[in-house]
């Protein structure tokens, strides 16, 4: 039996796990269910190492895709720290609008942006240096991609709350009407993240930790 489990699976039984790496954490999940002794692992091991070589690929390329985006934001909210909407007081060096609430927000969601996309930088570029072994299919690589997608996301949010407060700044009560437009429109780039990323996030976090109670009595069955 445990040789049976060790071999790989029927497509049909994976059509439901998207991306290689999240079928190899299904496949570790059967075969560490029936697991004893080093034979039927070398046996799980040489009937995958195609599915693991292509794991590893395709966990690299949205690692690094995601990194790329996360880089971007970083650097820009990063410069937005340091060019304060409505600029500063030459004398004392205090921003003009440090008390308006606009400004708090701004201020605020700029940090938080700041540290959600250096933090998601950081997760990502651990998935990056990681040795790809087959455990950690089983839950360190899902996990690290789920934190990476939503601070990820986080940062996003936060950007675009920075990017529209800037501009209630910048049009303090005048003119309400053009802040309001650009904050309407800031929406649609979060929207859009969430519309294209959301089903990768779902069977990523469904992977990462629900998955887990799969073999647990009166839980989930695997197909």
């Amino acid at each position: 039996m445990l040789h049976m489990v060790a071999k790989s699976c029927k497509p049909n039984r994976l059509q439901d796990v998207p991306g290689p790496a999240l079928q190899m954490q299904r496949e570790l999940l059967w075969f560490k269910k029936n697991r004893d002794g080093m034979t039927p692992q070398d046996l799980f091991t040489k009937k995958h190492e195609v599915l693991l070589k292509d794991a590893k690929k395709w966990m690299t390329q949205t690692a690094t895709q995601c990194m790329l985006v996360t880089t971007l934001i970083a650097t820009i909210v990063f410069t937005g720290a340091f060019t304060i909407p409505g600029g500063y007081n030459q004398n004392k060096g205090i921003p003009f609008f440090r008390k308006e609430p606009s400004f708090i927000i701004y201020a605020i969601s700029d940090a938080v942006s700041l540290i959600a996309s250096s933090t998601s930088v950081l997760i990502f570029l651990s998935i990056l240096t990681s040795n790809y072994a087959e455990q950690d299919f089983m839950v360190w690589l899902p996990t690290k991609l789920v934190c990476g997608l939503a601070t990820l996301l986080l940062s996003i949010v936060t950007m675009m709350v920075a990017f529209s407060a800037s501009f209630f700044i910048l049009y303090n009560k005048k003119l309400e009407w053009v802040p309001i437009t650009i904050t309407c429109l800031a929406g649609i780039p979060v929207i859009i993240f969430v519309a294209v990323q959301f089903s990768l996030f779902k069977n990523v976090f469904y992977s990462a930790y629900r998955s887990r109670v799969l073999f647990k009595p009166d839980k989930h069955i695997l197909y």
